[in-house]
């Protein structure tokens, strides 16, 4: 890969920087850099069409043979499993993974945000509503994610977490809270890898999503988005309201990079250091 294509994080355990491992890296490239993956793309990405194919090809029995090898590229640390490797029904199956209890355990601390999901984290300490965000998805104005206009996130902070193949696609409410509106919006389905945000850079506007307005105990009002991305056809709700705990499964997404997106009312959250500086 080239070093301009590379896609690197922070580990915070480590404290090093490292290469994140792509699935399906040539495909992306090819989507979104070439001539004929922008011609092929409306249909690709425009409808559910495609990704629910994937999603029923993964469904199936055979698929179960991709688990072993994903599981060594994408170096998987298979004993947070709930279930043995060979147990899966099939590569969704091990997709949607559970894992052993106490393997993301939350703090006790109701004062702490814990992140709702594995995934890549990029924070912003103030998104403004009606004007051009900085958040990398959105680039434009913050209520189009809502698709409607939105002014109580003003001057707000917003938490994105992306959600790569490797990461555990099942997510959790980060406190506890009181559930005032659930909405999904039908969209496209876009990669949200970082080669696609570079290129169309308001797929979380533009995705399927499905967003949940929560009364928080600690942090007030929150907006909790899920987004989907190619590949994902199906965003599943796994609780029932309207009270929610800190730790709860909240759902999980199939097959496909995906994302979630936090937005907090001003003054409501104040993120780490190196999280402000390293995203």
């Amino acid at each position: 890969m080239d070093r301009e294509d590379r896609i690197e994080f922070y580990d915070r355990r480590t404290g090093e920087v490292r290469t994140e491992q792509v699935l399906g890296d040539a495909f992306i490239k090819w989507a979104y850099r070439t001539l004929s993956g922008r011609l092929v793309g409306p249909l690709a990405f425009g409808t559910s069409i495609p990704s629910r194919v994937l999603g029923w090809w993964f469904d199936r029995r055979w698929s179960r043979r991709r688990i072993a090898k994903t599981i060594a590229d994408l170096s998987i640390d298979a004993s947070e499993f709930a279930r043995a490797p060979e147990e899966f029904r099939s590569f969704n199956d091990f997709f949607t993974r559970e894992l052993t209890d106490g393997a993301r355990p939350f703090p006790d601390d109701p004062k702490l945000l814990p992140s709702p999901a594995d995934g890549r984290l990029l924070v912003y300490p103030a998104a403004d509503g009606g004007t051009p965000v900085p958040v990398k998805g959105v680039e434009g104005p913050l209520g189009d994610l809502f698709d409607r206009p939105i002014d109580e996130f003003d001057g707000g902070s917003a938490a994105v977490v992306r959600l790569c193949p490797a990461d555990y696609h099942r997510y959790h409410f980060p406190c506890d809270g009181t559930v005032v509106e659930t909405r999904a919006i039908r969209g496209r389905y876009d990669s949200v890898n970082p080669i696609a945000l570079a290129a169309r850079p308001r797929v979380f506007a533009r995705n399927k999503r499905e967003i949940t307005l929560i009364d928080t105990d600690a942090f007030g009002r929150m907006a909790f988005v899920e987004v989907g991305a190619f590949g994902v056809a199906g965003i599943h709700r796994t609780w029932s309201g309207p009270d929610v705990t800190r730790g709860r499964e909240k759902g999980y997404f199939d097959f496909g990079g995906s994302t979630i997106v936090l937005l907090f009312r001003a003054g409501a959250v104040t993120f780490d250091a190196d999280l402000l500086e390293q995203s």
